[in-house]
């Protein structure tokens, strides 16, 4: 699995990692959804890597994904900065077209 992130992303992803944390999740939601399987593909900073987690290629940083998550995601994922906000894509079409700061500063529960 891949990463590409756009210039702008990059420069407000770290923006949005004020304590310098070392990985950046890719995070399947489901808090509020219904279930384990109703969710929003989302990113988090976090400092936790656990034996579940693998690596996501990406040349700018550290990029995981919880094993059992990697259903949720596409094989080459883009992300960009549109209009202020962070999108998430695939070549198959947007995964999520609106990740709040908020979101990606939360920080995760491994």
């Amino acid at each position: 699995m891949e990463l590409r992130i756009t210039n702008e992303a990059k420069e407000q992803l770290r923006a949005l990692n004020p304590d310098n944390r070392r990985y950046l999740r890719l995070y399947y939601d489901t808090e509020g959804c219904g279930c384990g399987v109703n969710g929003v593909p989302t990113l988090r900073w976090t400092d936790t890597r656990t034996d579940w987690d693998q690596g996501v290629d990406n040349e700018d940083f550290e990029v995981i994904l919880h094993k059992q998550q990697a259903v949720f995601f596409e094989k080459r994922l883009r992300l960009e900065n549109v209009n202020g906000k962070l999108r998430l894509s695939s070549p198959n079409g947007v995964l999520n077209p609106v990740i709040p700061g908020s979101e990606v500063m939360k920080g995760d529960s491994a």
